[in-house]
C-alpha cells in the first residue's frame, strides 16, 4: 500500500520562507535515512511557500489563475513523503516517529493503485500509454 504523508507546518514562519534550523534538518535527514533503509520511502520533497505558487480554479468551463500567497489557506502543505508500507497502521507508526516541530501536523492519505479503478481502466490504451510515459520519465530523471 502506498501512502502520501503531508506535513502541515505549525510555524507560520515557514510560509514566510524561513528555512528549518540545521538541527531540524539533521533530525529529519536521519529520519528519512531510516525510512530509506526500511524500504518504505519512495519519494519526498519540501515545498516553497504559497507566495511562489499559483492556484487555478475551474468554474463554468473557464479557468482562472490566482498567484500566491493564499491568505485563506489555514493549513498550508510544507512538504510530503510517499511511502510503501503494508498497512495504514504501519504508516501511522512511521509517522509517529517523525521529528516534526512543535505544532506541525502530519496527514496520512492512502494513494489509489491503478487496479483500484478496475480492469476497464487498467487495460485502457490511454492508461497504458500514460503509464509507459511515467515509467520513461522516471528512468530519465533517475539516470540524469
Amino acid at each position: 500500500m502506498r501512502f502520501m504523508v503531508l506535513i502541515i507546518p505549525g510555524d507560520k514562519k515557514v510560509e514566510a520562507g524561513a528555512m528549518p534550523s540545521k538541527a531540524q534538518i539533521d533530525a529529519m535527514m536521519k529520519y528519512n535515512e531510516e525510512l530509506t533503509k526500511a524500504g518504505v520511502l519512495l519519494a519526498l520533497d519540501g515545498l516553497h511557500p504559497t507566495s511562489k505558487g499559483a492556484r487555478i480554479s475551474f468554474q463554468g468551463g473557464k479557468r482562472s489563475v490566482v498567484d500566491g500567497p493564499f491568505s485563506e489557506g489555514k493549513e498550508v502543505i510544507g512538504g510530503y513523503w510517499l511511502w510503501q508500507v503494508k498497512s495504514r497502521e504501519e504508516a501511522i507508526a512511521w509517522a509517529s516517529r517523525c521529528p516534526a516541530a512543535d505544532g506541525d501536523v502530519l496527514e496520512i492519505r492512502q494513494v489509489f493503485d491503478l487496479a483500484d479503478f478496475g480492469a476497464e481502466v487498467v487495460n485502457d490504451e490511454t492508461t497504458l500509454r500514460v503509464q509507459e510515459g511515467i515509467d520513461e520519465n522516471r528512468r530519465r530523471t533517475t539516470s540524469s
